[in-house]
């Protein structure tokens, strides 16, 4: 019930597009309800009268018939139209909704979830959530409206076949959506689960192939997708079977009012107390009022893979950040400068992750590191970086470089120490202020699937296109983007297939000069790359570090010999440091670099 009313309260922008969706829905059961009822009455009229030899009006009866069909026509397209606009907005707005609390979760609280997994909640879990409007919502007000509106218009007729009507409406209304959501209950919750870990499945087995084929496991990748198919299938038919012997059960139900009605009306009639005409209205009429419970068993039946899908959602949203935002106006800094002190940091291992995952009961928002059970990444970092200082970073892989980087942006919160930037403690900054005084280019460039205007105004939304392309020109990408058919608007595909890792790297140094932020972070920017590739791009890198603030992690000899002082991280502790020059005559930095100096 929790789920339901939080959905409501989610829903709230959207509520007018939900009532006018449940007007019209009522509007279209009432007319085809008087289309039924009228057109039995009608006929059977027309039939005495003919046997009697009277006259009758039936222009008005006519009349109303041709209104009823005419309006259960227009109701039916309206009904479509307003009831699909109501739940597209809702799950534009979900999304929008999810993504705003699942950003602030990245990456730490996010360590624990695989990407196809969020994938699969930000899309399947929130596409599920359209059934709990047009397929619970509008059907229950609308088979509760209705369903009082034709009790009171029989017992204008009848009390005994009011009666009768009403009790069989709750066997089909209530009774068995009771039962169908009951014995659907298991069934839905697995349907959601195992679509979940089927896509995550596929999606390893795509991105992992090679290493499946080369490992031998591919067969075995392969049975596990089979048997999460056929589970996903058993699960499917059991709803089936619940879904035919619920519309069955509602189809018996609907007959045997019919029958209930004319049992009891039959003897109505032979006392003068019911018209013959009258009789078969409310024999039809009965009839189609269970097109007002109709949709419910199923509906009910549905509804625990909707409120599964809700948990998942409810369980991302509910978990506390790792790194707190503070409260208050941010603050502003006198400079650009960086002094980090006594730095410690270790990351969770994945027992403490689980401990803090999905359940928003946490009651402290950072992670507890316990040094006696956790390696320290980072143990004691000491660094001065003034205004307009360039420093770089080595170490072998996991030596802290990257940890850093993801304490800097305040994606982690350090164990111990402190970071300052401008004087200020880092944790008194926003997350989204502090990283907007910071510009990061990776060795992993990620272009979104748009043209490359697109992709570098994300860095500045409002950029003319002349700034775009000195922006451009400084990062040696304008002259091969002016080259394009399109040119600027040149679609890039997924991840920036359409381009190389130069040229994707190049774009993402435009996108840092636009965004024109004192402090520059570069995480391997010519990793991977060829000498000639490499050397355009650190002309590039060069022209992007002039005036800021740099802190550069690398291997490449030509972009430390420009460095102002360089620092040799092992197992997160400075190990050496000093200007390129003087660090080659030291034991452990001409080894990191490849380099054999007694050649």
């Amino acid at each position: 019930m929790s789920e339901l009313i939080r959905l409501w309260q989610l829903f709230q922008p959207y509520r007018g597009w939900m009532l006018g969706g449940f007007a019209v829905a009522l509007i279209t059961l009432l007319a085809n309800v008087a289309l039924m009822a009228v057109s039995g009455w009608f006929i059977t009229a027309m039939a005495v009268a003919g046997a009697a030899g009277v006259a009758m009006n039936y222009f008005a009866p006519a009349a109303l018939i041709r209104a009823s069909a005419i309006g259960r026509t227009a109701g039916r397209y309206f009904e479509r139209l307003i009831t699909h606009e109501a739940t597209l907005r809702q799950l534009a707005g979900l999304r929008v909704w999810f993504y705003r609390h699942l950003e602030p979760l990245a990456p730490a609280r996010l360590m624990e979830y695989h990407s196809a997994d969020l994938l699969t909640r930000i899309r399947a879990d929130i596409d599920a959530l359209d059934n709990l409007y047009v397929r619970v919502l509008v059907p229950v007000l609308v088979a509760i409206t209705a369903g009082l509106a034709f009790f009171l218009f029989t017992a204008m007729f009848d009390l005994g076949l009011a009666q009768l009507l009403l009790v069989m409406l709750l066997i089909a209304g209530v009774a068995l959506p009771w039962a169908g959501h009951r014995l659907g209950k298991r069934p839905g919750r697995c349907i959601v689960e195992i679509q979940a870990e089927l896509r995550q499945a596929g999606i390893d087995g795509t991105q992992g192939l090679s290493e499946l084929l080369i490992y031998g496991a591919a067969d075995s990748h392969a049975r596990h997708l089979d048997a999460l198919s056929r589970a996903l299938v058993a699960e499917q038919e059991r709803m089936s079977q619940l879904t035919g012997i619920a519309q069955a059960a509602t189809g018996l139900t609907a007959n045997l009012t019919l029958w209930g009605m004319l049992w009891l009306g039959i003897p109505l009639v032979h006392d003068g107390s019911l018209a013959p005409p009258q009789l078969a209205m409310l024999a039809l009429f009965s009839l189609a009022t269970f097109e007002a419970v109709a949709p419910l068993p199923m509906a009910f039946q549905q509804l625990e893979s909707t409120l599964t899908a809700a948990r998942r959602l409810f369980a991302i949203v509910d978990t506390e950040p790792a790194v707190p935002e503070p409260t208050g106006p941010a603050p502003q800094p006198k400079d650009s400068g960086l002094v980090i002190e006594g730095l410690r940091f270790a990351y969770p291992s994945k027992s403490s992750l689980n401990d803090h995952s999905g359940t928003g009961s946490s009651a402290d928002a950072g992670i507890h590191i316990d040094s006696a059970q956790e390696r320290l990444t980072l143990d004691g970092i000491d660094l001065q970086l003034p205004p307009g200082r360039r420093v770089a970073i080595v170490g072998a892989t996991g030596s802290g470089k990257t940890t850093l980087f993801n304490l800097l942006l305040r994606f982690w919160a350090p164990e111990s120490g402190s970071i300052r930037l401008g004087g200020i403690p880092l944790e008194q900054f926003p997350g989204e202020d502090l990283r907007s005084r910071i510009a990061l280019v990776s060795q992993h460039t990620h272009l979104f699937d748009t043209s490359i205007r697109e992709n570098l105004l994300i860095a500045a939304p409002d950029a003319p296109q002349g700034v775009l392309e000195q922006a451009c020109a400084t990062a040696q990408i304008h002259d091969f983007i002016a080259e394009l058919p399109d040119g600027y608007d040149t679609w890039v595909g997924e991840t920036g297939v359409r381009l190389s890792g130069g040229q994707a790297r190049r774009i993402a140094i435009a996108r840092a000069l636009l965004r024109d932020a004192p402090i520059l972070l570069l995480d391997e920017p010519t990793e991977g790359l060829d000498a000639v590739t490499e050397r355009a791009l650190m002309d590039a890198v060069q022209r992007l570090m002039e005036g800021r603030t740099v802190l550069l992690i690398t291997h490449r000899p030509v972009a430390l010999a420009q460095m102002d002082e360089i620092l040799v991280l092992d197992h997160g502790r400075v190990v050496e440091r000093g200007t390129h020059t003087e660090l080659l005559k030291a034991p452990i930095y001409p080894r990191l670099l490849g380099l054999d100096l007694d050649v």
